[in-house]
């Protein structure tokens, strides 16, 4: 609903762009459809501030795991395990919590037009890095935005993320049912801070957990693409948390 089709509506130059493009493609029958159905990339409108702020939140959520005692007495490889299970979810709400904004941009045509004009022409080549699309980015702001909505405070973050972080259900957990405990008792402590708090809504714990739960639907790869590549380049961002941690 936030997408409009732009292929026919006031702006003139997607029109005429999207008319110059379909003369190429119009051999092709799969591809007679609107311009605006294909993937748009899109990238950080203010990288230098937006990248700086999503660092200092990764760093602040790093912090917090190592400030976990409950976290370093699970066996190192467990650790890792939640850590790049949950990275995405914790960094996620270190966003809500620090007010993180951010805009975004379509990547320049001559970019697009490049790939078009050259398609077939790039073997032998590197593959270009990947660019989040910006129907990807419109899911994650529509679920940072429901988060902002629900106005938590200080405990209730803390408390969520250790029910995130908590994760039994990842694979290859060797004290999953001490996990599995833990992730009780943030939960348990979460509801304890909610009744007093919102006591005429009976409904948010399970609400709070709903919302928390599409954070896991957020691709690690859109993460990093969108807050971190133009930072490390091609470096594995898990890798680096995981030296960080």
């Amino acid at each position: 609903d936030c997408e409009r089709c732009q292929c026919h509506g006031d702006d003139k130059h997607t029109a005429i762009l999207y008319a110059l493009l379909s003369q190429n493609l119009s051999r092709s029958p799969a591809r007679h459809r609107c311009l605006c159905h294909q993937p748009r990339t899109v990238c950080l409108r203010t990288p230098h501030v937006t990248c700086q702020a999503a660092s200092d939140v990764l760093v602040k959520t790093i912090s917090f795991l190592k400030n976990l005692p409950s976290f370093h007495l699970l066996p190192r490889e467990d650790q890792l395990l939640l850590l790049e299970s949950c990275w995405v979810p914790l960094f996620l709400l270190g966003l809500v919590q620090e007010m993180v904004t951010f805009e975004v941009m379509e990547t320049p045509a001559p970019s697009m037009l490049k790939k078009i004009l050259l398609a077939g022409q790039s073997d032998g080549q590197e593959p270009e890095q990947t660019q989040p699309t910006l129907a990807a980015v419109q899911r994650l702001q529509c679920c940072l935005n429901t988060f902002w909505s629900l106005d938590l405070s200080p405990k209730e973050y803390a408390y969520l993320k250790g029910a995130i972080l908590f994760n039994p259900d990842v694979p290859g957990l060797r004290a999953s049912l001490y996990i599995e405990s833990l992730q009780r008792e943030a939960q348990r402590a979460l509801q304890e801070v909610l009744q007093p708090l919102h006591p005429e809504d009976q409904g948010r714990f399970a609400r709070v957990l709903l919302i928390a739960s599409t954070l896991k639907s957020i691709p690690p790869t859109l993460i990093t693409d969108l807050f971190f590549r133009p930072v490390i380049g091609n470096a594995d961002i898990v890798e680096l948390i995981t030296e960080m941690l």
